[in-house]
């Protein structure tokens, strides 16, 4: 899966929150009044064709609405983040994330409990 530059990802991430949504929404959403509404189409015209996006037809007027979930993209974008930056290794990455972010260890080991659980269960 194509990796999204940061102004695709601001747009998808905008989407996959609103469900469907108008270019008009997606710029008061953005909060980026430099920004001309022409680039936000064209912008989202691009997700539309890379097929990232589909739209309704209202008149002149399209909604667009997300074909690849946040869930999809999130796992691919982990997956290579996985593969490029800690030799696969989910351990790894896990690891890293848990020291950077101060986690609550509390909270990882009542998760992993839970996981355990499931896990007998099925």
């Amino acid at each position: 899966m194509k990796k999204l530059n940061e102004k695709e990802e601001q747009i998808m991430q905008i989407i996959w929150r609103m469900g469907k949504a108008f270019v008009r929404e997606i710029m008061d959403a953005l909060n980026e009044p430099e920004v001309p509404v022409t680039t936000i189409s064209s912008l989202v015209r691009k997700l539309e064709t890379e097929g990232w996006l589909g739209h309704e037809a209202f008149g002149k007027t399209h909604r667009y609405y997300p074909l690849i979930s946040m869930d999809d993209y999130r796992k691919a974008t982990l997956a290579q983040m996985k593969a490029n930056y800690f030799d696969g290794s989910a351990t790894q990455l896990l690891s890293y994330f848990l020291r950077e972010e101060h986690t609550d260890l509390t909270e990882i080991e009542r998760i992993l409990e839970a996981i355990k659980k499931s896990e007998l269960n099925d």
